[in-house]
């Protein structure tokens, strides 16, 4: 199960943060816990995603973790303001409230595509709050202007509004034009991330906004900020992900305790594509941390 606990997070916008496992382990106030020592662990979904995408990896780090997943701005059920920020600060921001207002720091912070780059940019500004990062299949490289372009066209593409949710998972799992294989999984994902509304299911997320959060990072490298990471860290890749091997084990270079791992038959979203696989590589880590 999974309690919601909103929080406030920079400029005041309202996230929806979402505690799992069992309901006795959880006390009735946010921050507050039945195991006052669980270690805490905070859950970053990417670009388009929401926290209903960790339930999985969430539910089973709860038995001896303090899991939480942000809904982060303008996804899932979180605010999402027309005129708002959609900056890396506002990002960034947003999860170091989110921590201080959980008491959930020092924690891990389990961060896929976009979330892991606001996890270790997090890392880098609050080391306190921050004991550990699993970094899953997100490039610390520059991605440039063509890449933007590529995804401004790629969301026109969408056939929206779709007719069923078996149309979503059929176009996003088959014929959607970026996929090269069908992928069951791929579908299930994007089925999560739409609403019905009157006339079909349309994204709960507003796709400007989504251009308007990338843009923010695509244009830059991001590796000195990787180099201040101070914990150790984990770089997670899917064989067939938008991570290379050779830019990960860079970034595990470049991270001063940084560790490696890959999952086969994986592609971009690792803890969907392959969910016990995922688990395998990343509670070793967990384990090692917990007992530092």
């Amino acid at each position: 199960m999974a309690r919601r606990i909103d929080v406030t997070g920079a400029d005041g916008v309202r996230l929806a943060a979402w505690e799992f496992g069992d309901p006795a382990k959880a006390g009735p106030d946010p921050g507050e816990t039945a195991v006052p020592d669980a270690p805490g662990v905070l859950l970053l979904h990417g670009l388009m995603g929401r926290a209903s995408h960790w339930a999985s990896t969430a539910r089973r780090l709860s038995a001896r973790h303090r899991a939480v997943a942000l809904d982060q701005r303008g996804h899932g059920r979180s605010e999402k303001p027309p005129e708002g920020a959609f900056t890396r600060d506002a990002y960034v921001d947003d999860v170091e409230a989110a921590l201080e207002q959980l008491g959930l720091g020092p924690a891990v912070l389990v961060g896929h595509a976009m979330g892991a780059l606001t996890a270790w940019q997090l890392a880098a500004k609050r080391p306190d709050l921050v004991r550990g990062l699993v970094i899953c299949d997100m490039r610390a490289s520059a991605l440039g202007g063509a890449s933007q372009r590529e995804w401004a066209e790629w969301f026109a593409s969408w056939p929206v509004p779709f007719a069923t949710l078996a149309d979503v998972r059929k176009w996003f799992g088959e014929d959607d034009p970026w996929v090269e294989r069908p992928n069951p999984a791929r579908g299930e994902f994007y089925a999560e991330v739409m609403a019905e509304s009157p006339d079909g299911w349309r994204p709960v997320f507003d796709p400007d906004q989504m251009l308007r959060s990338r843009e923010t990072w695509v244009y830059d490298a991001h590796w000195e900020e990787l180099a201040q990471v101070r914990c150790p860290a984990l770089v997670v890749r899917g064989l067939d992900g938008e991570l290379g091997r050779a830019e990960a084990q860079e970034m595990v270079r470049v991270l001063p305790r940084g560790q490696y791992a890959e999952v086969a038959d994986a592609g971009h979203l690792v803890h969907y594509d392959q969910p016990e696989a995922w688990l395998a590589a990343i509670e070793p880590f967990l384990d090692s941390l917990d007992g530092e």
